[in-house]
């Protein structure tokens, strides 16, 4: 799959999910900055990927019914040119028979593979065994030439069927409830195919593979895992980026590229340059966050989901990329996310419940971060704590609803009155 094809459906799923199919293909291809032909093409190929015709149903009605995320199934096909989709699975297939050499596999290959299929040449096959071999697929029997190359599935041959079970459920769990999942859900993929070809059909029971369900608040934080470790790899490596940027606040999420230079749009937005510092995952709206520096030891922040068509820059040298990073860690010291904004004290007074368990102060303990209870008595405990602005920390105030009285700064004393003032005016009596 091309790349700009592959932020495109990214977006182009975003999108679905946030609307639920709320929109006609008109408006649909408005918002997302592609023709209507072009979203027919992309309904056309997400509807290949998925094997379902109509997936958008998914997320108008059954997405929390399932324990299957319904976004993961674009990663199954990732990268996958439709003759790699053709070619790779006879290659799998005959390695897990037995030992193959290239010239076999070759022969194979033109055997197998249907007339009007692009058919490979031993350089390909060279190609795609180095892949293999390169994230484990595969492995080398012996140095010996000709190289023979068999199937790398030791794991799950050495393991009985209750171990491969208990190894399943693990790896469930874990893509379930941890960041990030969707390595993971891959890996239960391939569980899930050995624990059926080491079952008796007789004996294979479906309800195995769905021993807990899960709820997906944030169906999108699977899709900004596309970016995630290409992030992380420039990060690694000390190089700057550079891509596009659709901020949350714009209409448009995506600008199809233009392939004649008679027709570009004045519109498409300017790349963002920057040398990648850090990546932040925000647990309580499920989004993830880039921070670099763009330039004069100015920080920056992008919200991952507004990011389209990343490229490798200039490499930065060693100390000036280790100098950069703790400013900014100086600058975050006191952060509840990533706001590097300026210091400020909170203090905040938490009514405990009576006459049952103090959920409040243990939730306070639990998600306080570094804030610290200052004073406490039967009936109400002070929590104090130092921020860069209070942004970030406001909604986790305001979720405590009455069970929390902000006592300083006054400004968000006074817009903690302002709000319930004006909630309280939605609930008057209209008689």
């Amino acid at each position: 799959m091309a790349k700009e094809s592959f932020d495109k459906e990214i977006q182009f799923l975003r999108l679905l999910a946030l609307t639920g199919g709320g929109y006609d293909r008109k408006q649909f291809a408005g918002r997302l900055g592609i023709s209507v032909h072009t979203f027919d093409k992309t309904v056309r190929r997400l509807r290949e990927v998925s094997g379902d015709a109509d997936f958008a149903d998914l997320f108008r009605y059954g997405y929390a019914d399932s324990a299957e995320p319904v976004l993961l199934f674009l990663y199954r096909a990732k990268s996958m040119k439709e003759s790699e989709s053709r070619r790779l699975p006879l290659i799998l297939t005959a390695l897990k028979n037995s030992p193959q050499t290239v010239a076999e596999l070759l022969e194979l290959c033109s055997e197998e593979l249907l007339l009007d299929a692009a058919m490979p040449d031993e350089k390909t096959i060279r190609s795609d065994l180095r892949y293999l071999e390169d994230i484990g697929v595969v492995s080398r029997e012996s140095t010996q030439r000709p190289v023979k190359y068999n199937l790398n599935n030791q794991l799950t041959d050495c393991l009985s069927q209750r171990e491969l079970m208990d190894l399943y459920e693990f790896v469930d769990i874990m893509a379930n409830t941890q960041i990030p999942s969707v390595q993971g859900y891959l890996l239960r993929d391939n569980l899930k195919k050995a624990l059926k070809s080491a079952t008796p059909k007789e004996e294979w029971d479906e309800q195995w593979l769905e021993p807990f369900s899960y709820k997906y608040h944030f169906d999108a934080r699977i899709l900004d895992e596309a970016h995630l470790y290409t992030l992380l790899r420039s990060i690694h490596l000390r190089k700057q980026i550079s891509f596009q940027y659709f901020s949350p606040k714009k209409r448009k999420s995506y600008a199809a590229k233009e392939t004649n230079p008679l027709f570009v749009q004045d519109s498409q937005p300017r790349r963002q340059q920057l040398l990648p510092l850090k990546v932040v995952y925000d647990h309580q709206y499920g989004r993830w966050y880039l921070i670099g520096e763009a330039g004069k030891g100015r920080f920056v922040q992008f919200r991952m989901e507004g990011i389209v068509d990343i490229a490798e820059e200039q490499d930065t040298d060693e100390a000036e990329f280790e100098n950069k990073l703790s400013k900014l860690d100086e600058q975050m010291r006191y952060s509840w996310l990533i706001d590097t904004g300026e210091t400020v004290t909170v203090r905040a007074k938490f009514y405990r419940p009576k006459k049952q368990a103090d959920f409040i102060k243990n939730r306070v303990q639990l998600q306080g971060q570094w804030g610290e209870i200052v004073e406490s008595n039967d009936d109400f405990f002070i929590y104090e704590i130092q921020v860069n602005g209070v942004t970030e920390i406001r909604p986790w105030l305001r979720s405590f609803g009455s069970s929390c009285e902000v006592l300083s700064p006054p400004d968000l004393r006074q817009s903690f009155i302002d709000e319930w003032k004006e909630i309280e005016a939605y609930y008057e009596s209209s008689f």
